[in-house]
């Protein structure tokens, strides 16, 4: 390990979060958790990288109390899991005092599919999937299959006041469970077109109501749920929110065209209690806007003034999507990770396919030794 290195691999305080190193476990859909219930192989999952020092696990993402929460998504569909429950609640709290025997920090990543979930699938099918403007989006530029496609192009009912404010209570309720079982904090899946997302991409939220509008008034629900959030944790209890400007309906798309537009986006969203902002790229180091080089992490830092994971490409080759189509390979390129966080343009670095290929992958970067190769059925197991 280079001296240059030495900052990944040291303790640092975060929103009042105590990490053994700047490493973090992005969320990653793995849907072994049949009846919403994490099955013994998730708790041994998460374990094994906390025990090979990753310093803080982002949970796959785990569907809030609502019936329309979880179903059939792009990525395909399966056993994911749940926050409320008798069932559910015992086992998440022996997966996080796991964790924490490890030495490790857990927070779960609260989700709902919103305009992504097919309708007529998931725990509760008869739900309608929830859409800000009853739309799933452009189809033009989906990276979906088909068959998937043509389930949810389908125009659907938009949602009502009533219906947003029962869904903004349910991340309240399935936050508040999250501190009873002992996760050290919240993380809220703000990207990727589900339903956070699809209040804040004017492509699915076509709204003239107080949700709709502008970004900053396009950024209402995405700041009431960080507030109900607050309200039913504590005040010191960390919310960190994901954001990206890709979409699974569109990959190259942007909620924000500018950094202005990006700043009057995510101020309410800060003003509202997000202590940290996790910023999904397909490519940690792509450049969000024209004439800079900083990428989406290193703007969402500069605009809010608040701590930022970067995520996107870490230990591969390859981004998400070419994984699946093109020859992936393990490759190290945490001198670049390290230069741009001593720039200043984040603060933690999310892994994901890297560490799920291999546990022991933050230890490897440390001390040397063989990186386990790419492989896709790795995304089949829970090794």
């Amino acid at each position: 390990m280079t001296d240059a290195r030495d900052m990944l691999f040291t303790p640092v305080n975060v929103a009042g979060l105590r990490l053994r190193n700047r490493f973090v476990m992005a969320p990653m859909t793995r849907n072994f958790s049949p009846g919403g219930v994490p099955s013994d192989g998730v708790a041994a999952y998460y374990r094994r990288r906390v025990e090979a020092d990753v310093g803080l696990i982002v949970t796959e993402g785990i569907g809030v109390d609502h019936p329309a929460a979880l179903g059939r998504e792009s990525m395909g569909g399966g056993a994911s899991p749940l926050l409320h429950g008798d069932a559910a609640l015992a086992r998440w709290r022996a997966i996080v005092a796991g964790v924490h025997a490890a030495g490790g920090l857990i927070v779960p990543q609260l989700w709902h599919q919103g305009v992504i979930r097919v309708p007529g699938t998931g725990y509760d099918p008869q739900a309608p999937s929830a859409r800000p403007s009853g739309i799933w989006g452009p189809t033009d530029r989906a990276m979906v299959p088909p068959d998937y496609l043509e389930a949810v192009r389908a125009p659907t009912t938009p949602l009502t006041d009533s219906e947003i404010s029962d869904i903004i209570a349910a991340f309240a309720r399935s936050a508040a469970n999250a501190r009873a079982v002992g996760f050290d904090g919240i993380a809220l899946h703000g990207a990727h077109g589900y339903l956070i997302d699809s209040f804040l991409w004017h492509r699915t939220n076509l709204r003239d109501d107080r949700w709709g509008g502008d970004a900053a008034t396009r950024a209402l629900f995405a700041a009431e749920v960080v507030r109900a959030v607050r309200a039913a944790t504590a005040p010191d209890f960390p919310i960190i929110f994901r954001f990206s400007q890709w979409k699974l309906q569109d990959y190259d798309a942007r909620s924000a065209q500018t950094p202005d537009e990006l700043a009057s986006m995510l101020a309410p969203i800060t003003d509202a209690g997000v202590d940290v902002f996790d910023a999904s790229t397909r490519l940690f180091s792509t450049p969000a806007f024209d004439g800079s080089a900083m990428g989406l992490a290193g703007w969402i830092k500069r605009l809010t003034g608040k701590p930022v994971i970067a995520v996107g490409g870490v230990g591969l080759s390859k981004d998400l999507q070419s994984s699946f189509a093109q020859p992936t390979v393990m490759t190290d390129n945490l001198d670049l990770v390290v230069a741009r966080m001593a720039q200043g343009e984040f603060d933690l670095i999310a892994v994901g396919r890297a560490l799920l290929m291999d546990p022991h992958w933050v230890r490897k970067m440390r001390d040397g030794g063989a990186v386990d190769p790419f492989r896709l059925e790795a995304y089949a197991t829970l090794d």
